[in-house]
């Protein structure tokens, strides 16, 4: 793709997702846009061979912006970080299509490994502000991730994650995330959690009390017994 239709691109996908833009112009303003052009850039060279060049244009793209793509990440179309302070992606990262990304976001690495040891993030997937997600595995293609999560393992197609470390809290979601980009209306397993044990102990205390009124049936006949006998003596 050229260089004037990649900035078209970029345009249209900013337009899309953030509802508080309102003119094409504004789009010049924004971090995401900045970055993204630091990185094509920063790309080229890097896949030429040229690294060090590479790692000073993508600085500069750091300094600008405060989101720190690795020239050697590979990012598909339509990529979008909303606001995007303190977004870091490490440099065997690879992003597919339409993906969106908030501020805070990690994809790093666990360690000190080589090869692949960033995450993979396929299609249409949504990570919301201060996720972490580290090691060398998938996201699969519609998935969202919860705020804050830190998602150590592999995510199915279709999922949604919450928590530390991140779980699995839904599947089979139909709703592509760049369509809502809800990112705040997720699943709660703690208070899930909590209301379930609630339930469970409405239940049981409902049972010791109906034994405890059993009991104090039973004793209740049992003293009626032993009174007729006595009157019967």
């Amino acid at each position: 793709m050229g260089f004037i239709k990649r900035v078209r691109e970029e345009i249209r996908v900013i337009r899309e997702r953030d509802p508080a833009i309102h003119s094409s112009m504004e789009v010049f303003l924004y971090p995401s846009f900045r970055v993204m052009l630091h990185y094509r850039i920063a790309h080229r060279l890097y896949q030429g061979g040229h690294y060090f060049l590479a790692r000073w244009i993508s600085q500069r793209g750091v300094r600008r912006t405060g989101i720190e793509i690795h020239p050697g990440a590979e990012i598909g179309d339509g990529f979008f970080i909303d606001h995007g302070n303190g977004v870091i992606i490490g440099e065997t990262t690879i992003i597919g299509n339409n993906v969106t990304l908030y501020q805070g976001v990690t994809l790093g690495g666990t360690g000190k490994e080589h090869g692949k040891r960033h995450p993979t993030i396929e299609d249409n997937v949504m990570i919301s502000a201060g996720a972490k997600i580290l090691g060398s595995f998938t996201i699969g293609a519609n998935s969202k991730i919860g705020a804050g999560s830190v998602v150590l393992k592999a995510v199915p197609p279709n999922s949604t994650v919450v928590g530390v470390p991140g779980r699995v809290v839904k599947r089979h979601n139909t709703v592509c995330p760049r369509e809502t980009m809800d990112h705040d209306n997720l699943p709660d397993p703690v208070r899930e959690d909590i209301q379930n044990l609630q339930e469970a102990n409405s239940v049981l205390i409902s049972r010791l009390l109906e034994t405890e009124n059993q009991i104090r049936q039973l004793r209740r006949e049992l003293d009626q017994e032993k009174a007729e006998k006595r009157e019967n003596r």
